[in-house]
């Protein structure tokens, strides 16, 4: 037996960027990509404080991990189930405007509407912010098309050019509609009418 055919992994590595204090924004699941990306940094000697926001303390994950890596790590849920009692924004406009902690960089991994608010308010906070969409990814081999997002004036797809982009460039809004539309039939049928087989 060959093997005629092999498609590798796609997208681009992720950018350990020089950042003297970083704040890691995880939510939901997001605490599993972003966990191996904090410990690389503060393996590097960057400070790392980490908020795990969740909807409620018995849905939260790696927690103790991320105690690991962060110098603080600061617990936000929905309910006031455990830790602060609120969502990340709420998070964040504490520790920067009410305990006046600076940071050189956020990293944000989600939901996309926790992604979209943590890049608004960290946009006016004038803090650079990645944010990762791989929510948005399918098949993850750019053959499907669900992960197309606008990235400033550009067309990107995140499994190919990403999933990593910077927060204040990404078009949110658009984002989420793609992935309501594909939650249906009609959706699905009306993007193929509208853009064509993807």
């Amino acid at each position: 037996d060959e093997l005629t055919d092999f498609v590798g992994p796609l997208g681009v590595p992720t950018v350990l960027h020089e950042a003297k204090h970083v704040i890691g924004v995880a939510g939901g699941v997001g605490s599993a990509p972003l966990f191996p990306q904090l410990r690389e940094l503060a393996n590097r000697g960057v400070d790392v404080d980490v908020i795990i926001g969740a909807r409620t303390k018995d849905i939260m994950i790696l927690e103790n991990e991320m105690r690991e890596v962060a110098g603080n790590l600061y617990i936000a849920t929905d309910d006031g189930s455990y830790g602060f009692k609120g969502n990340a924004c709420d998070q964040i406009n504490e520790l920067v405007k009410n305990l006046n902690k600076t940071y050189t960089r956020v990293v944000a991994i989600g939901p996309m509407i926790m992604m979209k608010f943590v890049a608004m308010l960290t946009k006016e906070l004038n803090i650079p912010t990645i944010v990762s969409m791989n929510p948005i990814m399918v098949d993850g081999t750019g053959m499907c098309g669900a992960c197309r997002l606008k990235v400033g004036d550009e067309i990107k797809f995140a499994c190919v050019d990403g999933p990593e982009f910077d927060g204040h460039l990404v078009d949110f809004d658009q984002a989420m509609r793609r992935q309501r539309m594909y939650k249906t039939e009609e959706g699905r049928a009306m993007l193929k009418l509208e853009e064509g087989d993807t």
